[in-house]
């Protein structure tokens, strides 16, 4: 048994104190320590036993008694055991600062302990026990700079001092220089091999913040080989296990947190764990319970932090938004950084999200956006938050950001696609369309909700077979399949059947007792009605029906369902049946604003004005005046009220007017877009004369409807046409007419014929209108009222025309066959039975037979005068026709003889250019076939003599006639052509028409011609320049003439063109040799 002696003064004799039998009053032993004036080594032992004990008065009673001025005054000269006591004291102190959670008594603790801590300093200065106790308190306070500065001072005397090896270490954990921390850890070992566990604790904490989990984990196993009771050790492998996300690493990690919890109940990280994982169980009781304990027996922020946030998950799950939002908000402000913890930023913005607070949910989430930007749920919230602040662009890039940043993400493009599917139904489909594949390519299921999307966005596009594809794709399986496929037989051959077959719910009954399975699950219930409103929009009512009644007989609480078979009742016009629906309806909420409209409407078909205001007033009551199309409906009674036939008051007119465009306005205030609203105030315009008004908005409620399927406005064209017809733009209003007969009625709709009717008539085009009034007699044969008006147009027609001033035969005719058909009209309606019913009188109908009778008595005459200037105009056209057949003989005979003397001239010009040539030829092939070269050259001299172009006499000219002759010579040529073709026309006048016996008389003339012509040509024998030969008398010449003539007419005939060019050819070429033998003989002249 451990004891201690304290020594008798004055004696050798020692006091035994057993340290296990320590007296409960600290004050007996007190006064035998001051008594024998024990040393103070003693009292601090038995001051730390009875701290060991858990004796904590005792043990500050003694060391409070042994810092006391006394003892101080006493042991004055003992240094050691007093700076011991007194830093016992601030460790102390220090502690309890550390473990209070109120702020007060907390700084009242660290107050105490700096003055224990200072007190010894002021005895040594020095002692590196004093400031490593300082440097522990400035880290309970948080002031880690001033610990580190303490801790140095130690070391920079002692570098192989444990503990302020061990609290540096400490500074450079909450620094977040882990590795620093681990090497002074790793030294503090090395120089004190033996020391606690803890050590090895604070080794683990730094591997596992290093992310050296293993060694971490082999650290923190030891710490608990040394101290099996070590709870930090504990905790840490039960996070490191839990972190795993393996069932056996979550149970064994929960099992150390018991064993953390049972060894020591009030450690904060463990009860924050437990509750953590009680959460995920669903145990909230256990979730508050451990976390109020944890926010009692912790000050650390960052624990308090997570505390709160548990505390918050809880009320947060249990749908307690409130205090759900307040304990986030207390998480939130325990932490200095969003990077620390976010956690709490983040469910504190889904609570305000939840609450309606967007604007703080978003600054939360922006928060949560700096420390995660890519995180893909963080940005589809701020995506959604944009959108319900007007921000719609802003939310759909954040939502696109999403996509990109996980391309994966099939929710990120579902959402992407919700938001696109009010403003860009295209970029939707392809949104949801992604979302779809990504779903399938990963192995999941896709939504119904996510096909039912696609299936409307297909509808609404106008593709049909699309649309069809995923609505049974969204629907799967069914008994509704055998509907669709016709494989159930559900039609009925009896008329009473037929009425209320949309009533009937017998053929369900009959397949539930044929074993046949009807369940229709709930989720597939909303994707089943678009399939039956996409069936009726291709028409096939029956299927359709069947399907709705499907849903009503499974879900009879579901009343879109008989507002859609009272839709289709009403459509085939069997009112009765529709309003028996939507009562039905009605039975299941009787203040339904939808199914109240569409019962007001019934009853204004129905002609009970007075059952249908109430009603239109109930349904805007139901919905508080904010239901637009019970609105609506009140202003389209009013309206129709104005324009009643009967008792038509200008007054009260003008009254139902104004109100019902009060109300139009009401609900365009509402809803800005609402189109229905918008036609209502243009036709109230319309109606007090407001043309170009009401124009404009008609046309810009047309832009707005076009290219949507649910939305058909047929009655905006046929306003816009109403419009031109009221300004006389008749040719406008028929062009729209058709547009809107043909774009929504395919041209089967007899009112808008009708319509067309009545413009034409107003444009006195008769015959268009009575072929428009025809086509709508062929669409609805039992109108009597489009037959009356055909025979009225015939009637019109003829009356024109009999009224004209001039008129064919043909036209009177036509007009006595239109009256006849008029007659045959109005007699065949004279015969009928109810006319009273059809709206129409006898006296009337008698009234236009009678002046139809007496337009064909008037006609006869007309007829006859017709006739007779038909005949008389008859024959002054063919009278004009034969003086102008005359005319034209005599025109073309005149043109035909110009045209013959025309041709004979040319022919005569022709053969006189032949004859001009064949003469030319034979003169020159007689004079070079009768001359020898050297007489040819003696004549040439000759000639140069008597003042010709001979070479000698150009010699003459001395040089500079030389020198000028190459730059004349082209144009000496062109004169000499010019000379001879000169020539050629005075031989041709000379020669033609002279008598060929007279050729011969004139050879020698003829022959000194032909020579001056060749001379002035250039065309004379260059040998004759040289030799000088006589002239040849007329004999020989006459005999060389007469022997070429001789000759050619031997030769046989060529083309004249082919003659022509031959001879131009040849005399070119002598032309050419002729200007080149000048200046030859000019360079042997020069050699000479």
């Amino acid at each position: 048994m451990a004891s201690v002696y304290i020594p008798v003064q004055n004696s050798e004799e020692e006091v035994r104190v057993a340290l296990d039998q320590l007296p409960r009053d600290a004050s007996d032993i007190l006064d035998i320590l001051k008594a024998e004036q024990a040393p103070l080594d003693l009292w601090l032992i038995i001051a730390r036993e009875y701290f060991k004990q858990g004796k904590i008065d005792q043990f500050r009673q003694i060391l409070e008694e042994g810092s006391s001025p006394e003892i101080d005054e006493y042991y004055a000269d003992v240094r050691y055991e007093r700076i011991a006591i007194l830093n016992a004291l601030g460790a102390y102190y220090s502690y309890l600062g550390k473990i209070e959670t109120k702020q007060r008594e907390k700084e009242e603790h660290f107050i105490l302990a700096t003055q224990y801590y200072n007190k010894a300093s002021r005895i040594d200065m020095h002692e590196p026990s004093t400031w490593v106790g300082k440097g522990q308190l400035l880290l309970g306070k948080g002031e880690i700079e001033q610990a580190f500065a303490a801790f140095k001072i130690v070391l920079d005397g002692d570098r192989d001092n444990v503990p302020a090896l061990l609290g540096q270490a400490c500074v450079e954990f909450n620094r977040g220089r882990y590795s620093d921390s681990l090497e002074l850890y790793k030294r503090a070992l090395i120089v004190h091999p033996d020391c606690p566990g803890a050590v090895r604790l604070g080794i683990g904490l730094c591997r596992y913040k290093l992310g050296q989990f293993e060694k971490a984990r082999q650290a923190f196993l030891r710490v608990l080989q040394l101290d099996p009771e070590n709870v930090e050790a504990l905790v840490a492998l039960a996070i490191m296990d839990m972190r795993t996300n393996k069932v056996g690493g979550i149970r064994r990690g929960v099992e150390k947190m018991h064993k953390a919890f049972e060894i020591y109940p009030y450690c904060a990280m463990a009860l924050n764990y437990l509750a953590n994982h009680f959460f995920f169980t669903g145990q909230h009781f256990l979730v508050e319970q451990l976390t109020e304990t944890a926010l009692a027996v912790t000050t650390h922020g960052p624990t308090k932090s997570h505390s709160y946030y548990n505390l918050a998950r809880s009320y947060h799950s249990k749908g307690d938004y409130e205090k759900a939002g307040l304990y986030y908000m207390a998480s939130v402000k325990e932490i200095n950084k969003p990077h620390a913890f976010i956690f709490p930023y983040y469910g504190l913005g889904q609570v305000q999200l939840k609450l309606g607070d967007f604007r703080s949910s978003l600054s939360n989430f922006e928060k949560v956006l700096e420390v995660y930007p890519d995180n893909c749920e963080t940005l589809r919230v701020l995506g959604h938050i944009y959108v319900q602040l007007g921000q719609v662009e802003k939310g759909q890039e954040f939502m696109r950001k999403a996509t990109k940043v996980d391309p994966r993400d099939a929710q990120a493009f579902l959402d992407l696609g919700e938001l696109l599917i009010s403003s860009d139904t295209g970029a939707a489909l392809d949104a949801f369309k992604t979302a779809r594949s990504l779903l399938k390519k990963g192995g999941q299921e896709v939504p119904v909700e996510l096909l039912n999307n696609i299936g409307v966005i297909h509808f609404e596009r106008g593709e049909l077979e699309l649309a069809e594809q995923s609505l049974k794709e969204a629907v799967g399986d069914g008994v509704w399949r055998s509907f669709i496929e016709g494989k159930v037989n559900v039609s009925t051959a009896d008329a009473t059947a037929c009425t209320r077959l949309y009533k009937d719910m017998q053929i369900f009954t009959q397949l539930e007792a044929d074993n046949v399975n009807l369940e229709l699950p709930w989720n597939k219930v909303t994707a089943l009605f678009n399939l039956a409103r996409l069936l009726e929009q291709l028409h096939r009512m029956e299927i359709a029906s069947i399907l709705y009644r499907l849903i009503i007989y499974k879900y009879p609480d579901y009343i879109d369902a008989y507002l859609r078979l009272a839709a289709i009742s009403k459509a085939q016009n069997n009112i009765q049946l529709s309003i028996e629906l939507v009562n039905d309806a009605l039975k299941v909420n009787e203040k339904c604003p939808n199914a109240l409209s569409m019962l007001g409407e019934l009853e204004l078909k129905n002609d009970d004005w007075v059952k249908a205001k109430e009603t239109f007033r109930a349904a805007s009551e139901a919905a508080d005046g904010k239901d637009s199309y019970s609105t609506l409906s009140l202003g389209n009674w009013n309206y129709f009220a104005a324009m009643r036939n009967e008792k038509r008051a200008p007054k009260l007119e003008a009254t139902h007017l104004e109100k019902a465009k009060e109300l139009y306005t009401k609900v365009l205030v509402q809803h800005n877009s609402n189109l229905y609203a918008a036609n209502g105030a243009g036709v109230v315009l319309a109606e007090k004369g407001q043309f170009d008004v009401s124009k404009d908005i008609f046309t810009q409620v047309q832009e707005a409807a076009s290219g949507s399927i649910f939305i058909q406005l047929p009655d905006v064209w046929v306003n816009i046409a109403h419009v031109y017809f009221a300004q006389g733009n008749f040719a406008l209003a028929v062009k729209m007419y058709q547009n809107c007969l043909r774009k929504f009625y395919h041209n089967t709709d007899s009112h808008i014929l009708l319509y067309m009717a009545r413009t034409h008539y107003e444009a006195e085009q008769w015959q268009d209108c009575k072929k428009t009034l025809l086509r709508a007699i062929h669409l609805s044969p039992a109108n009597y009222v489009l037959r009356f008006d055909a025979g009225v147009a015939m009637q019109k027609f003829s009356a024109s025309t009999l009224q004209k001033q001039k008129r064919t035969a043909d036209e009177v005719r036509s007009a006595v066959a239109e009256l006849q058909n008029a007659v045959r009209v109005f007699s065949q309606m004279a015969a009928g039975a109810n006319l009273h019913y059809h709206g129409f009188d006898e006296k009337k109908i008698d009234t236009h037979v009678g002046y139809c009778k007496h337009l064909l008595e008037a006609a006869k005459v007309h007829c006859e005068v017709a006739q007779r200037e038909e005949e008389q105009a008859r024959q002054r056209l063919e009278l004009a026709r034969q003086l102008a057949l005359a005319e034209e003989a005599r025109r073309k005979a005149e043109e035909q003889r110009k045209k013959q003397l025309e041709k004979r001239k040319l022919e005569d010009e022709q053969k006189r250019v032949q004859q001009q040539e064949e003469h030319f030829r034979r003169v020159k092939e007689q004079w070079k076939s009768s001359m020898p070269a050297s007489k040819r050259r003696e004549r040439s001299d000759a000639d140069d003599e008597e003042g010709g172009h001979s070479e000698k006499r150009r010699r003459k000219g001395g040089k500079r006639r030389k020198k000028e002759r190459s730059s004349k010579s082209q144009y000496e040529t062109e004169e000499a052509e010019a000379e001879i073709d000169d020539q050629e026309d005075e031989d041709a006048h000379l020669n033609y028409g002279e008598p060929a016996d007279q050729m011969h008389d004139q050879d020698d003339e003829a022959e000194e011609n032909a020579q001056g012509v060749l001379a002035a040509a250039g065309l004379e024998d260059s040998d004759a320049e040289v030799e000088a030969v006589p002239p040849v008398n007329a004999s020989r010449r006459r005999k060389a003439w007469s022997e070429s003539d001789e000759e050619e007419e031997q030769r046989p005939e060529s083309s004249p063109v082919r003659e022509n060019s031959a001879e131009l050819q040849e005399s070119d070429g002598e032309f050419m040799a002729d200007k080149e033998k000048p200046n030859r003989d000019e360079a042997v002249d020069d050699e000479d």
